[in-house]
């Protein structure tokens, strides 16, 4: 068994505690992996879907006007169905009095199945063109157009151009519709029409080598004899006249069955499909009527007969295809729910702010009042606790800035079983300060929660002030600090901790956090009286009813959190007293940082979770389990897990819908942010000139956040303890110049 050594130079097995830090230690790095996991899973999902809908990768271009002199002028001139076997390029028409109905652009969920429904009406075949996004999309029109009889060719994955396109993109737009051709109805198909494609003679030479390398990939094009021009929506009687053949001869007809409104084609197909039957013309497949013109049997379909271009989906490339269907699925159903999940965010961060900046102003004019006052000054001693583990750097400075107190003060410092002679140098501090009013009380190492026990139970006053190791206190600290227990109902106070180490860009950041956290959130808090937290660097508590909580638990890791809603269930009013201001060292670095953030989040669920029957007493503990709790959990868990859709969300529409009003968008959420830390700001005469990293603070900072809450959410699900962490300092945190005693 491990064992540690004490402050006294003792061997000792480990705590409970400790044993179970040591194994959710060890589960730390998986969790972490796991949280970035769901905001990869997430941003993937995003990214799917935009390319689904043709908005990642999307080219508009269309080419026009480009040469033809290097096609064959046997295929400018040959019919509208290109092959390459053996090699070379071969043209083919459709029997005379043949019609191959073609339609391009779908599936689409309205239009493709009236079309289906029109050619099962009258038992003609169609060929389908599908473009591969949609087909993922909508795979069971898929099944059903191919149970049907008809055939289906490839329309690329995203309508593109091709011939802008590299070979790899070209290889890429095929082989992903063929995919989602196998995930959907179990086929792949060998026929292929580009996008913006009409007859052969439209061929050019940037075009033409595309043609080229699907042919001699087995690739059969298909070009168009007569055009509907369905898409151009000039009624029903131009599309049935535009689409007939002259003179008995076959075609390749297009029409469109996607691509916007087509309620002219559904409407035309009818009139068009009896005319050209009263014509004499027979209806086949692209492929029926190459097999014709071969001299082969009619390839007309029919419901369970797989059509002469498809071939079954097998091995590797179904399996891949039902993956990509299934994807697809998930994304069809997770953007839309995002979606309004981000509607319900976007009110709630908005309500917020709102709700903030109202009640910080109510509060700041209420407090600042001439004729405010919490009843007659208290002027009696108290205790200041000092939980101490290995602070060497930071002991003598948070000591000497007690030595200036205003107020009467007896200092009791803790030292949790500390190696590296914090005792000594706090007692040298208090020696060389003069400071007869400080007591040290050693222990082995058990905590923060122990220390903060045993500095209460040696405490000699009433009123117990507790602040960190790595804090210093202004001359007026204390004395402000304590004013509101002139009213007998407060049982705690939380002071106003700002960050000391706040000019290295990740110090910046954490003081604008600081200053709004404090300056809005605890004057909203203190007004609905449901003060969630009393922070570790600055709080008072009657030391009656920290004793009749049971103390400072080592339930949580937000041992602050815990005590601060046991006193709100036992009655006691928890206020904010803002000039009472402690400086304390924030962590140097992002590691430092994570750590501590991540032990404030899941300590705070954990807290909320103990207290979770709050909900359905009755009096007080009620009163902040209906009030305080759903605000803590909406404010601090809730909304800023999803908080992370709104950043998601500006990328997916800048990237893939419109930068500008996206980027304005986020620029207006920005200002709102901005207003209200200036407003924070204004409140605690702090200069404004942080604010001028408070972009760069949403732009990396925030996100961290998100992930340290998202990690914090993870490990509340699967369970762990973490023991009081000791973060690295470096003792740079004096008072402030200009703050004099």
């Amino acid at each position: 068994m491990t064992t540690t050594t004490s402050s006294r130079g003792r061997r000792r097995a480990p705590t409970r505690i400790e044993r179970a830090a040591g194994r959710a230690a060890a589960l730390q790095k998986p969790r972490v992996i796991l949280a970035a996991l769901l905001l990869l899973a997430l941003t993937s999902v995003m990214l799917l879907d935009g390319y689904l809908r043709a908005e990642v990768g999307g080219d508009q271009r269309v080419r026009t006007g480009a040469s033809s002199s290097e096609v064959p002028d046997a295929v400018l001139d040959g019919g509208p169905i290109l092959t390459f076997r053996g090699g070379r390029a071969t043209t083919v028409s459709v029997p005379d009095r043949t019609i191959a109905l073609t339609f391009d652009d779908g599936p689409n969920p309205t239009w493709t199945p009236q079309v289906l429904a029109v050619l099962e009406k009258y038992d003609v075949p169609g060929t389908f063109f599908l473009v591969g996004s949609m087909v993922s999309r909508y795979p069971g029109i898929v099944r059903n157009l191919v149970r049907q009889g008809n055939e289906v060719g490839i329309h690329t994955f995203t309508h593109v151009d091709l011939s802008y396109q590299s070979s790899a993109r070209v290889h890429r737009e095929i082989t992903q519709t063929q995919l989602a051709l196998a995930g959907a109805a179990g086929i792949t198909t060998t026929l292929f029409r580009a996008p913006y494609s009409s007859e052969t003679d439209a061929i050019d030479n940037y075009s033409w080598p595309v043609y080229q390398e699907l042919g001699e990939e087995g690739y059969t094009s298909v070009f168009v004899d007569t055009d509907s021009d369905d898409w151009k929506r000039p009624g029903v009687s131009k599309i049935v006249r535009w689409a007939t053949p002259e003179d008995g001869e076959g075609a390749s007809v297009l029409f469109h069955d996607a691509g916007g409104e087509r309620s002219q084609t559904i409407a035309a197909l009818p009139e068009y499909i009896e005319k050209m039957k009263a014509k004499g013309y027979t209806f086949t497949t692209v492929s029926g009527a190459l097999e014709e013109q071969r001299g082969g049997a009619r390839a007309v379909g029919g419901t369970g007969r797989l059509q002469a271009a498809h071939r079954p989906a097998t091995g590797v490339t179904l399996y891949e295809g039902k993956a990509l269907v299934a994807a697809v699925a998930v994304a069809e159903w997770t953007v839309p729910a995002l979606s309004v999940g981000l509607m319900i965010v976007g009110v709630a961060v908005m309500g917020r702010f709102a709700m903030m900046l109202v009640l910080a102003r109510r509060h700041h004019r209420q407090r600042n009042r001439r004729c405010f006052g919490w009843g007659p000054p208290v002027t009696r001693p108290v205790s200041v606790i000092v939980p101490a583990y290995n602070e060497k750097e930071c002991i003598a400075n948070t000591l000497e800035s007690l030595a200036r107190s205003t107020h009467p003060i007896e200092v009791v410092v803790v030292d949790d079983g500390s190696t590296d002679g914090t005792s000594q140098i706090a007692r040298a501090a208090a020696d060389r300060l003069g400071m007869r009013n400080v007591r040290i009380v050693r222990q082995e190492n058990a905590g923060k929660p122990a220390a903060l026990n045993n500095g209460v139970r040696s405490a000699r006053h009433d009123i117990v002030v507790m602040m960190d190791g790595d804090t210093v206190f202004e001359p007026d600290t204390v004395r402000q600090l304590v004013q509101p227990f002139a009213d007998p109902r407060v049982g705690a106070v939380a002071g106003n901790a700002k960050v000391g180490n706040r000019d290295t860009l990740i110090g910046a950041w954490q003081h604008i956090e600081y200053v709004m956290g404090f300056n809005l959130d605890r004057r909203m808090y203190d007004l609905l009286r449901c003060m969630p937290t009393i922070p570790g660097a600055i709080g008072a508590f009657r030391r009656e009813a920290v004793l009749e909580a049971g103390g400072m638990s080592e339930d949580t890791l937000a041992e602050d959190t815990d005590i601060t809603i046991a006193l709100h269930r036992a009655g006691w009013q928890v206020v904010y007293q803002e000039h009472a201001r402690a400086w304390t060292e924030a962590p140097g670095s992002l590691k430092q940082l994570w750590s501590q953030r991540y032990r404030w989040s899941y300590g705070t669920m954990q807290a909320l979770w103990k207290h979770r029957k709050s909900l359905t007493d009755k009096g007080p503990s009620g009163r902040f389990g209906r009030v305080g709790m759903p605000l803590v959990v909406l404010f601090q868990v809730v909304t800023p897990v999803f908080a992370p859709l709104i950043d998601v969300f500006t990328v997916y529409s800048m990237v893939f819908v419109d930068f500008r009003a996206a980027l304005l968008a986020w620029l207006a959420v920005l200002g709102v942010q901005l207003l209200c830390a200036a407003y924070a700001f204004r409140l605690d005469r702090e200069k404004y000139r942080y604010l001028l990293m408070m972009p760069l603070q949403q732009l990396a900072y925030r996100q961290m956040m998100y992930l340290v809450l998202i990690h914090s959410c993870v490990t509340a699900l699967t369970g762990g303890r973490l023991r009081w962490q000791k973060l690295k300092r470096t003792g740079e945190v004096g008072t402030p110049s200009g703050v004099s005693s």
